[in-house]
Formats: C-alpha cells, structure tokens, sequence
C-alpha cells in the first residue's frame, strides 16, 4: 500500500508541475494590453542588422529586448525573452524561435537532442540545457510521466520572417545562481540571467 500511495503522490505531483509549467509558458506567452509600453516596436526590422543583439523583432507582443539571440543553421534565431524561477523548483525559459533566412527553414532534428525517449514523442526543444558553471551541473529538460519533454514541440518548418513562440522547462538551480549558460544543438550558446 505505502508504494503504491507514493508512486501515486509522485505521479500527481509531476501532473502538478507540468500544469504549472503549462500556465507558466502560456503566461508568459500571452500578449501585452494595449498599452505605451509597446513603442520601441519601430525598430523590430533591425534585427537583421549587426547581430549585436539591439533592435529585436517585436513578435507576439514582445516589446523588451530578449535576454538573447541565438544564431542556428538555415537563418534561425532563437530569441531567449525571459529565464523565470517559479516556487515549484523549475524554471522556465521563453522566446521565438524565428527565420531569419530568405528561404522556408527546416528545423533540425537535432534540437531534439539526442536521448531515445525524447525523440519518440517527435520534434521539440528537449535537447536544450542550462549549465551552471559554478556548481559545476548540467540542467536538461524536465519530462513528464510519458517521457515527453515539458517543451514546445510539433513544429518541423518555419516560413522566412515567421516565428514560433516557444518554451522549455528545467529544474532551476540553486537560489543563489542568478547566470546560467543556454545551450541548444546546432546553435550558438549564451549566458542569461534567471529572473525570480
């Protein structure tokens, strides 16, 4: 009996973060009113500029510029827009993933990552990490009960100038770990700040 109450405690309890994680992604996916705050909008077309990481699309009602921009093969960008720690023990990472390219792009497989149980489940971010230089660890992305990465999935070809709004979901570090290093296959890594 007592095994039995604990394999179901665990099993409500994954069912619990994965629908925080849910709320969270679609929270932070969700568009602004329709307030001031959305002006700098006017220089969304110099994302294709320097690279330097000033003048970001202002896709889905994204106004602030990203934490940062990720360069992958065929013209993609990955736009990291917020790194959130919630009380649950998770973080949960944001952005779009948008063509930049003149030509319709196929997202690798790669970004899948490589574990078996990941990639049965189709194409997603689940091989994306976050690594936490000081202490030394590697964050994957967190799955449910079934084994599906608790990340955006079921996409496979993304429009020149279109954008997907994505997200990923880890076990947060330690408190104390405000900077972490993002890593996705086939892209450029960089630093973020983990907010919260």
């Amino acid at each position: 009996m007592s095994i039995r109450f604990t394999a179901e405690a665990r099993r409500g309890m994954v069912a619990l973060a994965v629908a925080a994680g849910l709320a969270l992604g679609v929270t932070g996916c969700g568009g602004g009113g329709a307030g001031d705050d959305k002006k700098p909008e006017t220089t969304a077309s110099a994302s294709k500029g320097s690279g330097s990481g000033s003048g970001p699309s202002a896709q889905e009602g994204q106004s602030e510029e990203p934490l940062a921009e990720l360069k992958g093969s065929d013209g993609l960008l990955l736009q990291i827009t917020s790194a959130q720690r919630d009380s649950g023990g998770f973080v949960t990472v944001n952005g779009n993933l948008k063509n930049d390219g003149a030509q319709s792009a196929v997202v690798p497989a790669a970004l899948s990552g490589n574990e078996t149980e990941i990639i049965r489940n189709g194409r997603s971010l689940g091989g994306a990490t976050l690594v936490d230089s000081k202490g030394k660890k590697r964050y994957y992305v967190l799955r449910d009960t079934d084994g599906r990465p608790l990340t955006t999935t079921g996409f496979s070809t993304i429009r020149p100038g279109d954008s997907v709004t994505v997200f990923m979901q880890f076990p947060a570090p330690p408190t104390d770990i405000g900077e972490v290093t993002f890593q996705l296959p086939t892209f450029a890594s960089a630093t973020i700040q983990i907010s919260g």
